[in-house]
């Protein structure tokens, strides 16, 4: 049995981890949290090389993408926080996850409230929310979207967990797969 992939896409600061942690407390199933962020947190402090980064972080994200599909095919559900600021990952997901197991949200919020939080937080490159603002929403397609500007981490987790029971088929995963890879098989 394949655990069910709750896919939170949304900007930096938009309010994914804390929407993943209110759904861990409301799901009556056990799910593991995985944030992107942790993973990049798991890697050595030493400096890297400007001209590396780049092939650093494609790595740290490509190991996360598997390593999100292995918990999932051990039969874990996953709440998986994650930036599709970039077509390739959103291509790699679509590869590797099941995608009749994917619940794919959309967390919205306001720029102006983005960048709003980006400063309070402080841990963040100033901009990096305006930076992903057009591109992480681009393909355009979600099973179900919530909007932080104005609701609760709270509010949004019970809006998800209200919405999986009923959740339509085909799923936004299956349709994306359709349109941005064509050739895998429906099942993969």
């Amino acid at each position: 049995m394949h655990g069910r992939i709750i896919f939170l896409n949304g900007t930096s600061s938009s309010g994914k981890s804390s929407i993943a942690r209110e759904l861990l407390r409301v799901l009556d199933d056990p799910h593991f949290h995985m944030p992107v962020d942790s993973f990049h947190a798991m890697r050595s402090r030493r400096e890297i090389a400007a001209d590396e980064l780049p092939d650093v972080l494609h790595r740290t994200w490509k190991g996360f993408h598997r390593a999100v599909a292995g918990m999932a095919a051990a039969g874990n559900n996953v709440v998986v926080d994650h930036v599709l600021s970039e077509e390739w990952r959103l291509l790699d997901c679509l590869e590797l996850f099941p995608a009749r197991d994917v619940v794919l949200v959309g967390v919205r919020c306001s720029l102006e409230e983005l960048q709003r939080r980006e400063q309070a937080r402080g841990d963040r490159p100033a901009g990096l929310a305006a930076r992903q603002f057009e591109q992480v929403h681009a393909h355009g397609l979600y099973d179900i979207e919530c909007d932080t500007t104005t609701s609760s981490a709270t509010d949004c987790a019970r809006q998800i967990s209200a919405f999986l029971p009923q959740r339509p088929l085909p799923t936004a995963f299956e349709e994306l797969r359709t349109v941005l890879r064509p050739g895998l098989r429906p099942e993969a």
